[in-house]
Order: C-alpha cells, then structure tokens, then sequence
C-alpha cells in the first residue's frame, strides 16, 4: 500500500510525462503553422517561441486533478503578505541573439552569480568546469543586462519546489534567441533523480539541448527526472531569501502559479574570482 506521499510523487512524474507529450505535439503544430504564415505574408519569425519550462513546472488543468486526487479535503491556502520590496525602476530588455556567444570563461575559474532581487540578495556559486556553455550563457546575458528588472513568474509548491526565473517575457515563454547543450547530467550531487535544495539547473523544452535563459532554483528536494542542466549552487543566506519567498506560498492555491511574493531580478551580474 503506497503512502500518501509516494502517491503525490507519482502523481507529479505522470504529470510530467503528460506535459511532455502536449508540448512536443504543441510546438509540432506550432512549427507547421508559422511555416505556413511565413509563406503566405512573407514574416520572418525572430527568436525563439520554444517555452523554456522545467517539465514538471507548466500550469494546466492537470495540476489541479493531481492536487485534488492527493488531497482530497485541501483547500485553497489564503494569501500570505507580500514579504519583498518594491522592484527598481527599469524595464526588461527585449533584445535576442540568432547563435550562443563564443566561449569566453576560463573553464577552470570560480565564478560566482548574483542575484540583486526584490526579496533579498542570492549568491549562487557557478559550475564553470562541468557547465562551461551555461556559465558562459550567463556571463555573456547578465553581462548585457538581459536578466534585469525580470519577475521570477513561476512557483511550485506540490511535488517539486522550486523558483523559476529568467524570461524578460514573465510568461515562460521568453528566451535569447538561441539554444545551449544540456551537461552536466550526471552531477554527483544528483542521485535517485532527486535534484537537491540549493541546485541551481536549466530549464528547457523537454527536448534535448533546449535550453534558453530561464533557470530554477530549488529550495526543496524535489523529484525529477536529470534532464535539467545542473549549474550552480545557492549560498546559505541565499536560501533563506528561498524560503522566505516559497512561504509565501503562490497565486492558484493548487501549487503551481505565480510568487505571492513580488520576485523581481533588479541586477544580475556574474563575477570572477
């Protein structure tokens, strides 16, 4: 007899499975339509309409089924205070870019990201040796700005937990214009396809070497499947900004919407040391 709590993790790996299958049948249809449109009107389609979203972080009706069948009696949580400041003044850029920036990091540097948000400052220390393309990645768009005045539009809390962040769009549909390979896969941090808290990985479109811009941010162990590129780690103070913001719980009640929290990235910027 499975517990409740094994019951809810499969739940969540059958959703995931699901949530695959519609968003590679949705970007088949996707692709055929702008190839007609483009024929016709003579539009040049720029950038990338690929959903950068870890594949068991997309809201559907489906999260809400899984929820329910967990449980049943849960009710919709009231919404906590808003525990972060106002974002600063500024706008996200929109610019992309047609091919990934030339490596440029030293492979075997330190680096380290920085966070300057609305809920407090993250640090998150950089795979630049097991990561060399996603840190490079990195480097080269916060290095242009390309992750400032950005909402982290995306919570979970059911299942997996983690904050989704880095689309200048806050739909989860954004990316730079270009793609990265996945690495890193078989990280020794990562065992039973359990991606710890303090991980800092890729999202993508469930699609190998679909990664964009936008990345999660695990602030509770959480169970999935290694296809996300593992590439930093969150500094202690940093998860306790995670917290602060994951205990403020999200916008549906079903566990998979919006921050309560306003989580706005003022500045990016990733150094060297």
């Amino acid at each position: 007899m499975v517990s409740q709590e094994q019951r809810r993790r499969q739940l969540a790996r059958e959703k995931f499975l699901r949530q695959q299958q519609r968003r590679t049948e949705a970007r088949r249809k996707s692709r055929t339509r702008n190839s007609v449109i483009a024929s016709v009107l003579g539009v040049v389609l720029i950038g990338s309409v690929a959903l950068y979203t870890t594949g068991a972080l997309e809201q559907d009706d489906d999260q809400a089924n899984a929820n329910a069948e967990a449980t049943p009696s849960a009710s919709a949580p009231s919404k906590a205070p808003d525990p972060c400041d106002k974002p600063a003044e500024g706008k996200p850029k929109s610019e992309t870019w047609k091919k990934e920036p030339a490596m440029s990091i030293d492979k075997s540097a330190k680096y380290t990201l920085k966070l300057d948000t609305t809920c407090g400052e993250i640090d998150v220390a950089l795979k630049a040796s097991a990561a060399p393309h996603t840190v490079n990645s990195f480097d080269f768009l916060a290095g242009k700005g390309y992750f400032d005045h950005t909402k982290c539009h995306r919570l979970t809390t059911n299942g997996i937990y983690v904050l989704q962040c880095g689309d200048p769009t806050g739909t989860g549909t954004g990316g730079p214009g270009y793609t990265i390979p996945d690495e890193n896969l078989k990280d020794k941090s990562l065992k039973d396809n359990i991606y710890p808290a303090g991980t800092v990985a890729m999202a993508n479109t469930g699609q190998k070497n679909s990664g964009g811009s936008q990345f999660f941010l695990v602030y509770q162990d959480s169970q999935l499947p290694p296809s996300y590129t593992p590439f930093g780690t969150v500094s202690e103070a940093g998860m306790k900004v995670l917290k602060k913001i994951a205990d403020a719980g999200e916008n549906t009640g079903a566990g998979d919407g919006a921050p309560n929290a306003t989580v706005v990235i003022d500045k990016a910027t990733v150094t060297e040391s």
